[in-house]
């Protein structure tokens, strides 16, 4: 962060001080420094500078063979350069630099920003509980209370019992591990694990449908189940991978199964950006021929498989990470994707963890406020008028005016529902746990397509689903086919969540999730790519239309 303007004083003598601002430390120094760029000197003669930004070089050193002039302009500029200390009237010192938001700019640290919009909220609050006090006598109506606190016991309960049910993962996994019968994980294992999973979903999903809880219930439990199946999905496959990896590297050593065992390379997973035909199979593959003696291709899947069984960190291997321990701590690091081990913090910080639980309750009463001030009256008021609504041409007059009328509370909500969420909830866990990897998100808001806004606003759902989901398929059909795979699975959570909480299945946010494809080709054609500023406008004004949108289409149709 740069320092702030101040006044600096310095002593020259005993009898005169010389007041001037102290500069802001700037992160390009070469947009700041005045400097002699080549096209200042020419056939050795100073010539006056030009417009444009500085190409980042100083002043070069005068050489000693130099003409006279250019000698005298250097002289000349040390010498004006000494006297603006001795300058009894200070002087303002103009050179090229740009803006902080310039597009040349690299200042990236708008914080004030950041203050700014807490102090909007907090301005907001106040207006409304002053404008309540004047209408009701009471500085808060939150009808929403007792939505609340409505079985919030019976809501604790179910939650335990939903996380504490994936722990069957564990003793499943061992039996996966221990057993050369028709449950090991490449025979049955997956199959049985993929039916507990299914099984395991459907019976969470309805349970709050029988039991009748409240919408403000329902957010809650959905989300958080979704999180915790793919955890536990994430937990399984990678353990079954390395069960069946395990096993393979054991084969290999056991006299009497050495010869049957397969001497295949280790297949390798494809990354996102590898065709189809560029799967990779093992170093060995590129490294050594047929011609090579048998054993050395089999030293070299051994080490394969072996670097396989070990953690990143080099601390844990497989099957040392199968306790109940350890899969309580993944349950509770705030990350999708399971690995043997994580790195972590020396220690927890108290004081931070404290700031950010008291953010959590912070950012849910300003939900509320903004729920209860801007946006149920404008949704009770306009399921009056489509009730009285005499033609289609009213119908949807009324329906554009109410998605109008919500552009900017869902702008804020959504705003504050990212914060508690990514900042908040997830850095306390990461508190709470040690973790040390704390980029939940990047700068998303500078997104200029819907495949870059996938990647950076949710960091750990677009892990797991670039793992589990579009690499696991990659190996099997093309990037394009399993492009769309992979919107259609987060297409369908994403209409499963508007589902749960509206208890309407329209398919309005499947069918917005999948439109985001054409609107990326859209936006990746020759005419429009490239043109950054555009892209950002379209994606924001479609982001902020489609958030009032589908609010109004599940509540009011």
């Amino acid at each position: 962060m740069a320092e702030s303007t101040a006044i600096h004083v310095e002593h020259h003598s005993a009898d005169a001080e010389y007041h001037y601002p102290r500069a802001r430390k700037p992160t390009r120094i070469e947009l700041l420094k005045p400097h002699v760029s080549d096209e200042f000197l020419k056939n050795g003669v100073l010539l006056e500078p030009g417009s444009g930004i500085s190409s980042g070089r100083s002043s070069p050193a005068i050489p000693a063979d130099a003409p006279p002039s250019v000698q005298a302009s250097s002289s000349a500029r040390r010498q004006i350069r000494a006297q603006q200390k001795r300058r009894l009237f200070p002087t303002i010192e103009y050179v090229d630099r740009v803006s902080h938001f310039d597009p040349k700019s690299d200042y990236r640290d708008f914080r004030g920003f950041f203050v700014l919009f807490w102090i909007g909220l907090a301005i907001m609050v106040l207006t409304s509980m002053l404008r309540n006090m004047k209408e009701t006598g009471y500085p808060l109506a939150i009808r929403q209370w007792n939505l609340f606190t409505e079985k919030v016991w019976e809501l604790g309960l179910a939650d335990g019992a939903m996380v504490g049910s994936t722990a069957l993962s564990l003793p499943l996994h061992r039996l996966y591990m221990s057993t050369s019968g028709v449950f090991r994980w490449n025979k049955l294992g997956m199959a049985v694990q993929s039916i507990y999973q299914a099984t395991w979903l459907a019976f969470w999903t309805c349970f709050p449908f029988v039991r009748d809880w409240s919408w403000t219930a329902q957010v809650f439990f959905t989300l958080h189940l979704l999180a915790i199946f793919m955890k536990m999905h994430s937990y399984a496959f990678y353990n079954g991978h390395l069960s069946e990896t395990r096993r393979r590297l054991n084969e290999l050593d056991a006299p009497d199964t050495a010869s049957a065992a397969s001497k295949a390379a280790a297949y390798r997973y494809p990354r996102p950006r590898t065709h189809l035909n560029e799967i990779p199979q093992s170093p060995s593959n590129s490294k050594h021929d047929e011609a090579q003696a048998n054993g050395e291709k089999i030293r070299q899947l051994r080490d394969d498989l072996a670097f396989e069984l070990a953690s990143p960190l080099g601390h844990v291997s497989y099957p040392e990470n199968l306790t109940l321990y350890n899969y309580t701590d993944f349950i509770f690091c705030p990350t999708l994707c399971y690995e043997l081990e994580y790195p972590r913090n020396a220690e927890m910080r108290w004081l931070e963890l404290f700031y950010k639980t008291l953010a959590v309750f912070g950012c849910i009463f300003l939900m509320t406020v903004t729920t209860e001030e801007f946006i149920l009256p404008v949704l009770d008021e306009s399921a009056i008028r489509l009730q009285t609504a005499s033609s289609a041409s009213d119908f949807g007059l009324v329906l554009a005016e109410t998605i109008g009328r919500l552009l900017f509370p869902f702008m804020i909500t959504f705003l504050l529902v990212f914060l508690v969420i990514f900042e908040y909830v997830l850095g306390a866990f990461a508190e709470i746990t040690r973790f040390a990897d704390r980029q939940f998100y990047a700068d998303w808001w500078n997104s200029c397509d819907w495949l870059e806004f996938s990647r950076e606003w949710n960091i750990p759902v677009h892990h797991f689903f670039r793992r589990h989901v579009y690499s696991a398929s990659r190996g099997h059909m093309s990037r394009p086919l399993a492009t769309v795979i992979t919107f259609l699975i987060s297409a369908m959570a994403h209409e499963l969540v508007m589902g749960c909480i509206t208890r309407k299945f329209r398919g309005y946010g499947f069918i917005a999730m999948m439109l985001q494809m054409p609107i990326v080709m859209v936006q990746r054609s020759k005419f429009v790519r490239g043109r950054t500023l555009l892209n950002n406008v379209l994606f924001w004004c479609s982001m902020i239309l489609g958030l009032s949108m589908m609010c109004a289409l599940y509540v009011l149709v």
